[in-house]
């Protein structure tokens, strides 16, 4: 899952980090689709014009080393 947008990502890292250090950027497939400040206004962005599970929402980090991935899901125990 994600495999195409993280690769686009991986072939743009330098890009964005020249121009998005600190914003989260929007991924669909191999097209970039905006750059936000926090999570939750990419989010509410993206789901205007793709649905849900279809972009990746990623922050754009001076080095490697400061990513962690995280999993979401809309279940709530």
């Amino acid at each position: 899952m994600f495999e195409t947008e993280q690769s686009y990502f991986e072939s743009h890292k330098t890009e964005f980090r020249e121009k998005y250090i600190g914003k989260r950027i929007v991924i669909c497939g191999s097209e970039f689709k905006g750059a936000y400040d926090t999570d939750g206004e990419a989010y509410e962005a993206a789901v205007k014009t793709m649905k849900p599970g279809t972009f990746m929402i990623k922050p754009v980090l001076k080095t490697d080393d400061e990513y962690i991935q995280r999993y979401m899901t809309r279940v709530y125990v």
